[in-house]
């Protein structure tokens, strides 16, 4: 009687410290999502990998990318693909909200994901392989290139379960599958109206990471946002072509304010941080040290002219150099600057230029600038002194006392010692100043009618 009432104890003990267990693990349950939205860029790659290591150290039961871009840079969407490969967390790539997308780099993130979900009216697809203005990657580069891409995508959708006939046709031809086209032809593995409803249908799936296989307990799971943080918000908005290129203009004018004003300290600060933001943000970009050595070209063709005037001409040659290297900064074509040499752009790269109205906007107001003050300085080297001594040769006075032949003069309102040049003049007859001597203005009876 005592072994069976020790035994229903126990089993009741047991069943309370099972029921706690599972209560607390239930409200442990993290989900943590993340929001990936516009161009794929560094950025975008460094938020994806912070994120996922969040997740890990949470202990997060799912990661969810909400996903909506048009593509992006070849190196930063290999950098996210291998970021979810090698997670521990499972990751699932939610294309929402309605109307979003996941066009070329994005297609490839989501066929890298364990879970690839799409909401009504989102779409799929268009992973053909382009330069960096949009075109066609022509000759042997373009085909290998293109090869890749379909390898790249076949090999992803058969890491998964999912149809990588489909992946050939996406990268070659450019195909493109709205929600339930995806999911019947299963390149996505469901439809979800919400964030909601997706985490319940994917409650309970086994799925395979690196660590191996993990079951997905979504259900009634804490949802937590994975925010951006401001160095990932500056960053982001250093890494704009127009953005670095203004930075450039106006660092570089500040260091020639700096070097002509010594001691102002606030036009070197100023300039100093705007250089430095300039190449924080074309270490992201694919620049050409080429535009921005035209671009210095300009500036030391103006201060030239400043200092020895050619009536315009290395002006002229500056503005010249100054738009063709606002041109070739973000030349056409050409790969990222991390990205490895031999390694091609894919599958898509958002253009990368400065506009045509930002480079005439800041063409004018440079040379504005310089035409301004090397008008202002032609001008002051072709005017005559004003002031002083040297102003008064020519103009006329007033004789204060008798030069006879020395005495006091009356000009501009300063009294001046005088010598006469041809004889006498009395007290309050107007005279000529011709030179001086020292402090001693030679002067001279003004002729009637002349000087006032």
């Amino acid at each position: 009687m005592k072994c069976r009432s020790l035994l229903i104890v126990l089993l009741l003990a047991a069943l309370s410290f099972v029921t706690v267990c599972e209560r607390s693990f239930t409200q442990n349950r993290v989900v943590m999502v993340l929001t990936l939205s516009g161009p794929i860029d560094p950025i975008s790659a460094r938020y994806v990998q912070r994120g996922l290591d969040r997740a890990r150290q949470e202990g997060a039961q799912l990661a969810v990318i909400e996903l909506d871009t048009p593509g992006g840079l070849g190196v930063s969407m290999d950098q996210i693909v291998d970021r979810i490969l090698s997670s521990p967390v499972p990751v699932a790539v939610y294309v929402w909200p309605q109307g979003a997308r996941a066009a070329s780099a994005g297609v490839f993130i989501a066929m890298a994901a364990q879970v690839a979900a799409m909401a009504p009216g989102t779409h799929i697809g268009a992973a053909h392989p382009v330069d960096s203005g949009g075109g066609d990657i022509g000759g042997v580069m373009g085909e290998k290139v293109l090869n890749d891409a379909v390898a790249k995508l076949k090999a992803l959708a058969e890491l998964r379960g999912r149809d990588p006939g489909w992946a050939d046709q996406a990268v070659r031809r450019s195909m493109s599958l709205t929600e339930n086209q995806a999911v019947s032809q299963r390149v996505v593995d469901l439809s979800a109206r919400d964030l909601g409803d997706m985490l319940a249908a994917v409650d309970g799936r086994t799925v395979m990471t690196q660590a191996g296989p993990v079951v997905i307990h979504s259900a009634a799971a804490e949802v937590r946002r994975f925010r951006t943080n401001l160095i990932d918000w500056l960053l982001g908005f250093l890494v704009n072509p127009d953005i670095a290129y203004i930075l450039l203009v106006v660092g570089i004018f500040g260091i020639i304010f700096e070097i002509s004003s010594p001691g102002a300290i606030a036009p070197g600060v100023a300039g100093a941080l705007a250089l430095l933001m300039a190449f924080i943000s074309f270490g992201s970009l694919p620049t050409n040290i080429g535009g921005i050595v035209f671009i210095l070209l300009s500036i030391v063709l103006f201060i030239v002219d400043l200092k020895t005037p050619t009536h315009g001409l290395l002006t002229a040659g500056g503005v010249v150099a100054f738009v063709l290297g606002s041109f070739l900064l973000f030349p056409p074509g050409r790969a990222p600057a991390q990205m490895p040499a031999g390694t091609a752009p894919i599958p898509h790269m958002t253009s990368v230029h400065v506009s045509f109205v930002t480079i005439a906007v800041m063409t004018v107001l440079v040379v504005a600038f310089f035409v301004f003050v090397l008008g202002k300085g032609i001008l002051a080297q072709s005017r005559r002194i004003s002031f002083g001594a040297e102003a008064l040769a020519g103009s006329g006075g007033v004789a204060v006392t008798d030069i006879a032949p020395e005495g006091l003069v009356q000009s501009a309102g300063e009294r001046w010692s005088a010598r006469s040049q041809e004889g006498s003049i009395r007290a309050g007859e107007r005279v000529e100043i011709v030179g001086r001597e020292g402090l001693c203005l030679l002067v001279r009876r003004a002729k009637e009618g002349g000087i006032s």
